[in-house]
């Protein structure tokens, strides 16, 4: 498969390129700064210096073209104020989901967060965050052209991953490494069945392989 990432610079989007190329599929991650394509390089992926915050759809969707499936990696980050709240972690991804339909690719995961909610109260920049991420969440559940899924992972950390998740569509609060994150994304991407799915990620006892799968029916 074709894959594109965006936030391809990002800790979990790092992990999933390297997964994915070394499975033998062709990823490229969009990134907004040409020194950080070695990273992406030196991962298995080819870089696309692209900055969501101000391309226009056409643009993003140029990228996506001939794309098999897209990935929502984007997020801006812990340091960041509400501003970007808004221009990130809601309006890149809505970006993201409007250009993967103009481009004719309908496979989209998109990396979202336990206690993603539009309604979501408080105006900490933290409440801001899952407001944006919710909002984003619910535009992408509302597009029938996007064979979507949507994961919300708890709580990140850098251990070492187990390979064991609990993957449902409530979890309850929990942990989870990024090495977690990345492999469960690369399973949802092998398995369309997911589509249509939103689902909560923590660590758990079940392979990763085999939580996919039972979600899928399989």
């Amino acid at each position: 498969m074709r894959i594109v990432i965006a936030g391809g610079h990002g800790q979990i989007a790092l992990r999933l390129e390297r997964l994915l190329a070394a499975r033998g599929d062709e990823v490229a991650g969009i990134i907004r700064k040409a020194e950080q394509g070695d990273d992406l390089r030196a991962a298995g992926a080819e870089p696309i210096v692209l900055d969501l915050e101000s391309a226009s759809v056409e643009a993003v969707a140029e990228r996506l073209r001939g794309a098999d499936a897209a990935v929502f990696a984007a997020g801006a980050g812990p340091g960041s104020g509400v501003d970007r709240k808004h221009t990130v972690d809601k309006g890149a991804a809505v970006l993201f989901a409007d250009a993967a339909v103009r481009a004719g690719v309908r496979r989209l995961v998109l990396v979202s967060s336990m206690g993603a909610d539009p309604g979501h109260r408080g105006d900490e920049v933290f409440d801001v965050y899952l407001r944006a991420k919710g909002e984003a969440d619910a535009y992408v559940q509302g597009l029938d052209s996007l064979d979507w899924t949507i994961l919300r992972p708890g709580s990140l950390t850098d251990d070492p991953g187990t390979g064991l998740v609990r993957l449902e569509a409530r979890t309850g609060r929990g942990t989870v490494p990024r090495d977690d994150v990345a492999a469960v994304l690369a399973e949802l991407l092998d398995t369309p069945a997911t589509s249509g799915l939103t689902l909560e990620l923590i660590s758990g006892s079940v392979p990763v392989p085999v939580a996919v799968k039972a979600l899928a029916g399989n």
